[in-house]
C-alpha cells in the first residue's frame, strides 16, 4: 500500500514539475515592447486596437503604448534611448531623421527584411524621404498632403457661392478679406482665413507659393537655401504675410489655434492635412464644411503644388535579439495593406502605399479626393533640423507681423538663419 501511495505521489511531484517547467518556459518566450508616440487623440486611440489585434496574431509579443505630450516627445526620446529604456519601436516626423540618427537612437530596416526594391516599388516615392545615408531608417503607415476647408454656412452668409471655393490665391485673397469679421474695437470675431506660420502655412509658403512664383526652395542636394535667389521669393513671401499685416484677414493666436478656429466656426477657411479629417468628423459636427485641393496663382495656373509628409515608425537601437524580431513583425504589421485602409478609415490620413492611392472610387470621394489630387503634385521637404527650421519661419513671420520689419528684410534674414543651419550640418559630412 504504501509502495503504491508513494507512486502516486511520484507521478504527482512530476506532473507538478513538468506543468512548472513547461509555464517557465511560456513566459520566457513572451516578449514585450514599447512603442511611443506623441498624444493625438484619434491615433492613439486607433493605436490601442490595433495592438490588441497584432497580439492576438502574435501570441507571445506584447506591446506597451507610452504617450507623451507633443512638445515633450523629443525629450525623452533623447534622455531614455541613450539610456538603454524607452521605445523598441519609435512613431516620428519624417524631419526629424537625420536628427536622431545623428543621436544615435535609430537602426536602419533590415534589407533582408524590408528591401529596399519592394518599397520602392510598393510604396508612394516621398517615402524616399525616409532614406538618409543610403538605407531606409523606417516606414510609415499614411502619408499626408494638404487641402484648403472652407465653411459653407459662412461663405453663404457673407454672400458667397458656399459650393464655390477659391481655386486661384487671388480669389482667396478676395474672399479672405469679405469674410473677415471684426467689432466695433476693431478685436477680430471671424477670421476669413486662419493664417497661421506654426501650422501647414510654412509648408505652403516652402513648397507651393514659393513655386508658383518661379522659385524651386533648395538646390538638389538640399545644401542650398534658395528661397531668395529671385525677385519671386520676395513677393511670395511679402503676399503671405499681407494676408496678415496689410489685410489682417487672420491671427495665429486667434482662438489658440488655427484649427480651433476653424472647428468652432470662426474662421471661414483652413489649410490643413488629412490628418485633420478625424478631428473634424468628431468635433465640428455642426460645422457645414467642404474640402478642395490647394489654389493655383492666377498668372500661373499651370503650377500645381503640394506639400507631401509623413510619420514614419523606426526601430530604436533598443531593439535587440528577440525583441528586434517582434520589433520587425510590430512594424511590418503597422505597414500593410490592411492596417492603411483603418488608418485612413479612422485616422483621416492617406495609405503610403502606392496601389491603395489609386482606387478610382477613392480618388473620387469628394472629401479624400482632393488630398489624392495634391499626391500627384506634393515636394517632401528635406528638413536638417525641422524644429529649428520651422521656428525660424516663425520668428522671421513675427518680425514682420508684430515689428513692422520690411518683408524683403525679413525674408533675407530667414534665409541666412536656414542656411547656416544647413551649412553646420553638412560641413561634417
Amino acid at each position: 500500500m504504501l509502495k503504491r501511495w508513494l507512486s502516486l505521489s511520484m507521478i504527482v511531484v512530476m506532473t507538478t514539475l513538468l506543468w512548472a517547467a513547461s509555464a517557465s518556459v511560456a513566459a520566457a518566450k513572451e516578449v514585450t515592447i514599447e512603442y511611443w508616440q506623441y498624444y493625438y487623440e484619434s491615433k492613439v486611440k486607433l493605436m490601442t486596437d490595433l495592438i490588441k489585434q497584432f497580439e492576438q496574431q502574435n501570441p507571445g509579443i506584447r506591446v506597451e503604448q507610452k504617450t507623451f505630450p507633443y512638445e515633450q516627445f523629443n525629450q525623452k526620446v533623447a534622455i531614455s534611448v541613450p539610456a538603454g529604456t524607452g521605445p523598441d519601436v519609435v512613431n516620428l516626423y519624417y524631419g526629424w531623421v537625420p536628427k536622431y540618427v545623428d543621436g544615435g537612437y535609430l537602426q536602419p530596416l533590415p534589407a533582408d527584411a524590408f528591401p529596399a526594391s519592394t518599397i520602392q516599388k510598393e510604396f508612394l516615392p516621398m517615402v524616399e524621404a525616409a532614406k538618409l545615408n543610403g538605407q531606409y531608417w523606417g516606414l510609415p503607415t499614411a502619408v499626408r498632403a494638404l487641402a484648403l476647408f472652407w465653411n459653407k454656412d459662412l461663405f453663404k452668409e457673407a454672400g458667397l457661392d458656399p459650393n464655390a471655393p477659391p481655386q486661384t490665391w487671388e480669389q482667396l485673397q478676395e474672399y479672405a478679406i469679405k469674410l473677415t469679421k471684426r467689432d466695433k474695437n476693431d478685436q477680430l470675431v471671424q477670421e476669413g482665413y486662419a493664417w497661421n506660420a506654426d501650422g501647414q502655412d510654412n509648408h505652403v509658403f516652402i513648397q507651393v507659393l514659393l513655386r508658383q512664383w518661379g522659385v524651386t526652395p533648395f538646390s538638389p542636394d538640399n545644401k542650398q537655401v534658395l528661397w531668395n535667389s529671385k525677385p519671386g521669393g520676395y513677393e511670395a513671401f511679402q503676399w503671405w504675410t499681407d494676408l496678415a499685416v496689410k489685410h489682417r484677414v487672420g491671427d495665429p493666436t486667434f482662438m489658440g489655434d488655427y484649427r480651433t478656429a476653424f472647428i468652432t466656426g470662426k474662421a471661414a477657411m483652413m489649410i490643413d492635412g488629412s490628418f485633420a479629417l478625424g478631428t473634424l468628423r468628431d468635433k465640428a459636427k455642426n460645422i457645414n464644411w467642404g474640402v478642395t485641393t490647394l489654389p493655383v496663382r492666377a498668372a500661373n495656373p499651370s503650377v500645381r503644388a503640394n506639400v507631401g509628409s509623413f510619420w514614419m515608425n523606426a526601430l530604436t537601437v533598443n531593439a535587440k535579439d528577440e525583441k528586434r524580431d517582434a520589433a520587425i513583425k510590430f512594424l511590418r504589421f503597422l505597414t500593410s495593406p490592411e492596417v492603411m485602409k483603418v488608418w485612413m478609415e479612422k485616422v483621416g490620413e492617406l495609405p503610403a502605399r502606392s496601389a491603395l492611392t489609386e482606387d478610382p472610387a477613392l480618388q473620387k470621394d469628394p472629401i479624400y479626393g482632393p488630398f489624392l489630387a495634391g499626391l500627384k503634385y506634393a515636394h517632401a521637404t528635406f528638413f536638417v533640423d525641422e524644429t529649428s527650421e520651422r521656428q525660424a519661419i516663425i520668428d522671421a513671420t513675427n518680425e514682420v507681423r508684430l515689428q513692422g520689419t520690411n518683408p524683403k528684410v525679413a525674408l533675407d534674414r530667414l534665409v541666412a538663419s536656414e542656411q547656416k543651419i544647413r551649412d553646420e550640418y553638412f560641413s561634417n559630412r
